[in-house]
Protein backbone atom coordinates (compact mmCIF):
# COMPACT_ATOMS: atom_id res chain seq x y z
CA UNK A 1 0.00 0.00 0.00
CA UNK A 2 1.19 3.52 -0.82
CA UNK A 3 -0.09 7.00 -0.04
CA UNK A 4 -1.22 7.28 -3.65
CA UNK A 5 -3.43 4.20 -3.28
CA UNK A 6 -5.35 5.66 -0.33
CA UNK A 7 -5.98 9.09 -1.85
CA UNK A 8 -9.09 8.65 -3.98
CA UNK A 9 -11.49 7.06 -1.52
CA UNK A 10 -12.81 7.86 1.95
CA UNK A 11 -10.87 6.60 4.93
CA UNK A 12 -12.32 4.45 7.67
CA UNK A 13 -13.60 7.45 9.61
CA UNK A 14 -15.81 8.55 6.70
CA UNK A 15 -17.08 5.26 5.28
CA UNK A 16 -20.61 6.11 6.44
CA UNK A 17 -21.46 2.66 7.78
CA UNK A 18 -21.84 1.15 11.21
CA UNK A 19 -24.41 1.67 13.97
CA UNK A 20 -25.93 5.16 14.27
CA UNK A 21 -23.74 6.43 11.44
CA UNK A 22 -26.25 9.15 10.55
CA UNK A 23 -25.02 11.00 13.67
CA UNK A 24 -21.85 9.19 14.79
CA UNK A 25 -19.38 9.52 11.95
CA UNK A 26 -16.63 7.49 13.61
CA UNK A 27 -15.35 6.01 16.86
CA UNK A 28 -11.72 6.22 17.92
CA UNK A 29 -9.76 4.79 20.84
CA UNK A 30 -6.18 5.97 21.30
CA UNK A 31 -3.49 4.86 23.75
CA UNK A 32 -0.44 6.91 24.77
CA UNK A 33 2.65 4.85 25.58
CA UNK A 34 6.34 5.62 26.26
CA UNK A 35 9.33 3.29 26.27
CA UNK A 36 10.85 2.66 29.68
CA UNK A 37 14.37 4.00 30.09
CA UNK A 38 13.95 6.94 27.70
CA UNK A 39 12.97 10.56 28.43
CA UNK A 40 9.73 11.86 26.98
CA UNK A 41 9.98 13.17 23.42
CA UNK A 42 10.29 16.82 24.48
CA UNK A 43 13.28 16.03 26.73
CA UNK A 44 15.04 13.35 24.70
CA UNK A 45 18.28 13.88 22.80
CA UNK A 46 18.61 13.44 19.05
CA UNK A 47 20.29 10.06 19.59
CA UNK A 48 17.44 8.92 21.85
CA UNK A 49 14.83 10.05 19.31
CA UNK A 50 16.53 7.88 16.69
CA UNK A 51 16.81 4.91 19.05
CA UNK A 52 13.11 5.09 19.93
CA UNK A 53 12.14 5.37 16.25
CA UNK A 54 14.33 2.43 15.22
CA UNK A 55 13.08 0.25 18.06
CA UNK A 56 9.44 1.05 17.35
CA UNK A 57 9.84 0.47 13.62
CA UNK A 58 11.41 -2.95 14.20
CA UNK A 59 8.55 -4.08 16.43
CA UNK A 60 5.68 -2.43 14.57
CA UNK A 61 6.83 -3.64 11.15
CA UNK A 62 7.91 -7.09 12.29
CA UNK A 63 4.77 -8.76 10.97
CA UNK A 64 2.95 -9.14 14.27
CA UNK A 65 0.35 -6.51 13.34
CA UNK A 66 -0.61 -8.12 10.04
CA UNK A 67 0.24 -7.72 6.37
CA UNK A 68 0.27 -4.52 4.39
CA UNK A 69 1.23 -2.10 7.17
CA UNK A 70 2.59 1.11 5.64
CA UNK A 71 5.48 2.92 7.37
CA UNK A 72 5.77 6.63 6.56
CA UNK A 73 8.90 8.49 7.67
CA UNK A 74 7.67 12.05 8.07
CA UNK A 75 11.15 13.49 7.54
CA UNK A 76 11.18 12.04 4.04
CA UNK A 77 7.59 12.91 3.15
CA UNK A 78 6.46 16.13 1.52
CA UNK A 79 4.33 18.76 3.32
CA UNK A 80 1.49 17.74 0.99
CA UNK A 81 1.77 14.08 2.02
CA UNK A 82 1.80 15.04 5.68
CA UNK A 83 -1.30 17.19 5.21
CA UNK A 84 -2.99 14.28 3.43
CA UNK A 85 -2.42 12.12 6.50
CA UNK A 86 -3.91 14.83 8.73
CA UNK A 87 -6.99 15.07 6.54
CA UNK A 88 -7.42 11.30 6.82
CA UNK A 89 -7.10 11.51 10.62
CA UNK A 90 -4.07 9.20 10.58
CA UNK A 91 -1.72 11.73 12.20
CA UNK A 92 -2.23 14.87 14.25
CA UNK A 93 -1.52 18.38 13.02
CA UNK A 94 1.27 18.54 15.61
CA UNK A 95 2.86 15.42 14.14
CA UNK A 96 2.57 16.74 10.60
CA UNK A 97 4.21 20.01 11.50
CA UNK A 98 7.32 18.41 12.99
CA UNK A 99 9.45 18.44 9.85
CA UNK A 100 13.15 19.19 10.26
CA UNK A 101 15.54 16.71 11.71
CA UNK A 102 13.31 15.31 14.47
CA UNK A 103 12.67 11.65 13.53
CA UNK A 104 8.94 11.02 13.45
CA UNK A 105 6.88 8.44 11.63
CA UNK A 106 3.49 6.78 11.38
CA UNK A 107 2.55 3.15 10.74
CA UNK A 108 -0.81 2.72 8.99
CA UNK A 109 -2.85 -0.48 8.85
CA UNK A 110 -3.75 -1.76 5.40
CA UNK A 111 -7.44 -0.91 5.93
CA UNK A 112 -6.70 2.34 7.83
CA UNK A 113 -8.46 1.02 10.91
CA UNK A 114 -5.32 1.65 12.94
CA UNK A 115 -2.40 4.04 12.95
CA UNK A 116 0.60 4.35 15.25
CA UNK A 117 2.35 7.69 15.53
CA UNK A 118 5.97 7.47 16.68
CA UNK A 119 7.66 10.36 18.48
CA UNK A 120 4.66 12.66 18.60
CA UNK A 121 4.00 14.00 22.13
CA UNK A 122 4.62 10.47 23.42
CA UNK A 123 6.87 7.78 21.97
CA UNK A 124 3.81 5.91 20.73
CA UNK A 125 0.27 7.06 20.04
CA UNK A 126 -1.69 3.96 19.04
CA UNK A 127 -5.18 4.51 17.62
CA UNK A 128 -7.95 2.33 16.28
CA UNK A 129 -10.66 3.90 14.17
CA UNK A 130 -14.09 2.57 13.21
CA UNK A 131 -16.92 3.98 11.14
CA UNK A 132 -20.12 4.67 13.10
CA UNK A 133 -20.70 3.84 16.74
CA UNK A 134 -18.22 0.99 17.25
CA UNK A 135 -16.31 1.87 20.41
CA UNK A 136 -16.08 -1.74 21.62
CA UNK A 137 -14.56 -2.85 18.33
CA UNK A 138 -12.09 0.05 18.36
CA UNK A 139 -11.12 -0.64 21.97
CA UNK A 140 -10.63 -4.37 21.44
CA UNK A 141 -8.47 -3.70 18.39
CA UNK A 142 -6.22 -1.11 20.03
CA UNK A 143 -5.95 -3.31 23.12
CA UNK A 144 -4.70 -6.23 21.00
CA UNK A 145 -2.09 -4.00 19.35
CA UNK A 146 -1.02 -2.69 22.75
CA UNK A 147 -0.61 -6.23 24.11
CA UNK A 148 1.39 -7.36 21.08
CA UNK A 149 3.77 -4.43 21.39
CA UNK A 150 4.09 -4.68 25.17
CA UNK A 151 5.14 -8.31 24.79
CA UNK A 152 8.22 -7.02 22.98
CA UNK A 153 8.83 -3.59 24.55
CA UNK A 154 8.73 -2.35 28.13
CA UNK A 155 6.50 0.67 28.58
CA UNK A 156 7.03 3.35 31.23
CA UNK A 157 4.69 2.36 34.08
CA UNK A 158 4.21 3.30 37.72
CA UNK A 159 2.47 1.03 40.23
CA UNK A 160 1.01 4.14 41.80
CA UNK A 161 0.02 6.18 38.73
CA UNK A 162 -0.23 3.68 35.86
CA UNK A 163 1.18 4.40 32.40
CA UNK A 164 3.38 7.50 32.39
CA UNK A 165 2.76 10.06 29.66
CA UNK A 166 4.10 13.45 28.63
CA UNK A 167 0.76 15.17 29.35
CA UNK A 168 -0.52 14.71 32.93
CA UNK A 169 -4.13 14.35 31.74
CA UNK A 170 -3.18 11.11 29.95
CA UNK A 171 -1.44 9.51 32.95
CA UNK A 172 -3.07 6.32 34.19
CA UNK A 173 -4.62 4.25 31.45
CA UNK A 174 -3.27 6.57 28.75
CA UNK A 175 -6.58 6.12 26.93
CA UNK A 176 -8.46 8.72 24.93
CA UNK A 177 -11.92 7.71 23.75
CA UNK A 178 -13.55 9.94 21.16
CA UNK A 179 -16.39 10.03 18.68
CA UNK A 180 -16.77 12.26 15.63
CA UNK A 181 -20.36 13.45 15.44
CA UNK A 182 -22.37 15.25 12.76
CA UNK A 183 -24.63 17.75 14.56
CA UNK A 184 -26.14 20.05 11.92
CA UNK A 185 -29.59 20.37 13.52
CA UNK A 186 -28.16 21.45 16.87
CA UNK A 187 -26.10 24.06 15.04
CA UNK A 188 -29.08 25.33 13.03
CA UNK A 189 -31.34 25.59 16.09
CA UNK A 190 -28.63 27.28 18.14
CA UNK A 191 -28.74 24.48 20.71
CA UNK A 192 -25.19 23.22 20.24
CA UNK A 193 -24.52 24.91 23.59
CA UNK A 194 -26.50 22.04 25.17
CA UNK A 195 -23.74 19.69 24.10
CA UNK A 196 -21.03 22.01 25.40
CA UNK A 197 -22.72 22.31 28.80
CA UNK A 198 -23.21 18.55 29.03
CA UNK A 199 -19.57 18.05 28.08
CA UNK A 200 -18.35 20.41 30.79
CA UNK A 201 -20.52 18.67 33.38
CA UNK A 202 -19.06 15.30 32.41
CA UNK A 203 -15.46 16.54 32.10
CA UNK A 204 -15.34 16.00 28.36
CA UNK A 205 -13.65 17.94 25.57
CA UNK A 206 -15.45 19.08 22.41
CA UNK A 207 -13.15 19.97 19.55
CA UNK A 208 -13.39 20.67 15.85
CA UNK A 209 -12.75 18.55 12.79
CA UNK A 210 -9.01 18.17 13.36
CA UNK A 211 -8.91 18.02 17.15
CA UNK A 212 -7.45 20.49 19.59
CA UNK A 213 -7.55 24.09 18.43
CA UNK A 214 -9.54 23.39 15.25
CA UNK A 215 -12.95 24.63 14.14
CA UNK A 216 -16.06 22.50 13.74
CA UNK A 217 -16.17 22.72 9.95
CA UNK A 218 -19.03 20.88 8.30
CA UNK A 219 -20.81 20.68 11.68
CA UNK A 220 -18.41 17.88 12.66
CA UNK A 221 -17.42 17.72 16.32
CA UNK A 222 -14.99 15.49 18.21
CA UNK A 223 -16.12 14.56 21.71
CA UNK A 224 -13.51 12.93 23.96
CA UNK A 225 -12.59 12.25 27.58
CA UNK A 226 -10.22 14.75 29.21
CA UNK A 227 -8.65 12.71 32.03
CA UNK A 228 -7.59 9.09 32.47
CA UNK A 229 -6.11 9.01 35.97
CA UNK A 230 -8.22 7.16 38.52
CA UNK A 231 -10.66 5.64 36.02
CA UNK A 232 -10.30 2.15 34.54
CA UNK A 233 -10.53 1.79 30.77
CA UNK A 234 -13.85 -0.04 30.83
CA UNK A 235 -15.45 2.68 32.95
CA UNK A 236 -14.40 5.37 30.50
CA UNK A 237 -15.63 3.27 27.58
CA UNK A 238 -18.93 2.45 29.27
CA UNK A 239 -19.56 6.10 30.13
CA UNK A 240 -19.20 7.01 26.47
CA UNK A 241 -21.33 4.13 25.19
CA UNK A 242 -24.20 4.42 27.65
CA UNK A 243 -24.27 8.07 28.71
CA UNK A 244 -22.27 10.53 26.62
CA UNK A 245 -23.02 9.48 23.04
CA UNK A 246 -26.69 8.50 23.55
CA UNK A 247 -27.38 11.85 25.23
CA UNK A 248 -25.85 13.84 22.36
CA UNK A 249 -27.63 11.69 19.76
CA UNK A 250 -30.93 12.34 21.56
CA UNK A 251 -30.29 16.10 21.49
CA UNK A 252 -29.55 16.00 17.75
CA UNK A 253 -32.55 13.82 16.88
CA UNK A 254 -34.83 16.06 18.94
CA UNK A 255 -33.49 19.10 17.09
CA UNK A 256 -34.08 17.41 13.72
CA UNK A 257 -37.67 16.60 14.62
CA UNK A 258 -38.23 20.16 15.77
CA UNK A 259 -36.83 21.54 12.53
CA UNK A 260 -39.15 19.36 10.43
CA UNK A 261 -42.15 20.27 12.53
CA UNK A 262 -41.55 24.00 12.87
CA UNK A 263 -39.16 25.03 10.08
CA UNK A 264 -39.54 22.49 7.27
CA UNK A 265 -39.41 25.11 4.52
CA UNK A 266 -36.18 26.54 5.94
CA UNK A 267 -34.66 23.05 6.12
CA UNK A 268 -35.57 22.32 2.50
CA UNK A 269 -34.19 25.69 1.48
CA UNK A 270 -30.85 24.94 3.18
CA UNK A 271 -30.65 21.49 1.58
CA UNK A 272 -31.61 22.46 -1.96
CA UNK A 273 -29.52 25.65 -1.91
CA UNK A 274 -26.58 23.45 -0.98
CA UNK A 275 -27.36 21.12 -3.88
CA UNK A 276 -27.69 24.05 -6.29
CA UNK A 277 -24.43 25.61 -5.13
CA UNK A 278 -22.42 22.40 -5.33
CA UNK A 279 -23.76 21.40 -8.74
CA UNK A 280 -23.32 24.81 -10.35
CA UNK A 281 -20.43 26.59 -8.61
CA UNK A 282 -17.25 27.13 -10.62
CA UNK A 283 -15.18 28.50 -7.73
CA UNK A 284 -15.54 27.28 -4.15
CA UNK A 285 -13.35 27.08 -1.04
CA UNK A 286 -13.00 24.27 1.48
CA UNK A 287 -15.01 25.81 4.29
CA UNK A 288 -18.00 26.55 2.06
CA UNK A 289 -17.89 23.05 0.57
CA UNK A 290 -17.94 21.42 3.99
CA UNK A 291 -20.86 23.61 5.08
CA UNK A 292 -22.83 22.72 1.93
CA UNK A 293 -22.02 19.02 2.25
CA UNK A 294 -23.18 19.12 5.87
CA UNK A 295 -26.55 20.48 4.76
CA UNK A 296 -26.80 17.80 2.08
CA UNK A 297 -25.93 15.06 4.54
CA UNK A 298 -28.58 16.33 6.92
CA UNK A 299 -31.09 16.43 4.07
CA UNK A 300 -30.42 12.83 3.07
CA UNK A 301 -30.69 11.60 6.66
CA UNK A 302 -33.92 13.56 7.19
CA UNK A 303 -35.44 12.30 3.94
CA UNK A 304 -35.51 15.73 2.25
CA UNK A 305 -33.36 14.89 -0.79
CA UNK A 306 -32.65 11.69 -2.73
CA UNK A 307 -30.48 12.94 -5.61
CA UNK A 308 -27.25 12.01 -3.82
CA UNK A 309 -26.20 9.26 -1.43
CA UNK A 310 -24.30 9.37 1.85
CA UNK A 311 -21.28 7.54 0.42
CA UNK A 312 -20.73 10.22 -2.22
CA UNK A 313 -21.18 13.01 0.33
CA UNK A 314 -18.72 11.42 2.74
CA UNK A 315 -16.13 10.96 -0.01
CA UNK A 316 -16.46 14.61 -0.99
CA UNK A 317 -15.92 15.68 2.62
CA UNK A 318 -12.44 14.25 2.18
CA UNK A 319 -11.64 14.76 -1.51
CA UNK A 320 -12.53 18.46 -1.38
CA UNK A 321 -9.86 19.17 1.20
CA UNK A 322 -6.65 20.80 -0.07
CA UNK A 323 -4.14 17.94 0.08
CA UNK A 324 -6.54 15.33 -1.27
CA UNK A 325 -7.60 17.60 -4.10
CA UNK A 326 -4.02 18.27 -5.18
CA UNK A 327 -3.00 14.60 -4.90
CA UNK A 328 -6.06 13.58 -6.90
CA UNK A 329 -5.35 16.13 -9.64
CA UNK A 330 -1.67 15.22 -9.57
CA UNK A 331 -0.27 18.71 -9.16
CA UNK A 332 0.29 21.32 -6.47
CA UNK A 333 -1.95 24.34 -6.97
CA UNK A 334 -2.26 27.86 -5.66
CA UNK A 335 -5.45 28.69 -3.70
CA UNK A 336 -7.25 30.23 -6.70
CA UNK A 337 -6.61 27.21 -8.92
CA UNK A 338 -7.62 24.89 -6.07
CA UNK A 339 -10.98 26.62 -5.72
CA UNK A 340 -11.67 26.14 -9.41
CA UNK A 341 -10.50 22.50 -9.42
CA UNK A 342 -12.55 21.77 -6.32
CA UNK A 343 -15.73 23.09 -7.89
CA UNK A 344 -15.14 21.06 -11.05
CA UNK A 345 -14.46 17.87 -9.08
CA UNK A 346 -17.64 18.28 -7.07
CA UNK A 347 -19.76 18.93 -10.14
CA UNK A 348 -18.36 15.78 -11.74
CA UNK A 349 -18.91 13.63 -8.65
CA UNK A 350 -22.49 14.88 -8.35
CA UNK A 351 -23.21 13.97 -11.96
CA UNK A 352 -22.98 17.48 -13.40
CA UNK A 353 -20.62 18.86 -16.03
Amino acid sequence: MTLRQITDHAGEWLRGVGPQSDTVISSRVRLARNLAGYPFVARASARQHHEVLDRCRAEVMGGRLGEGVLWVDLRESTPLDRQLLVERHLISRQHAGAGGALPRAVAIGADETFAIMVNEEDHLRIQSLRSGMQLDEAFNHVNRIDDLLEDRMEFAFSKRFGYLTACPTNVGTGIRVSVMMHLPALKLTGEIEKVRRAARDMHLAIRGLFGEGSEAMGDLYQVSNQTTLGKPEQEILSEFKHTVVPQIIAYEQQARRALLKQRQAQVDDKVWRAWATLTHAHVIDTEEVLAMLSHLRMGVNMGRIDTVDITTINELFLLAQPAHLQKLIGAEMDPTTRREARAKLIRQRLGQR
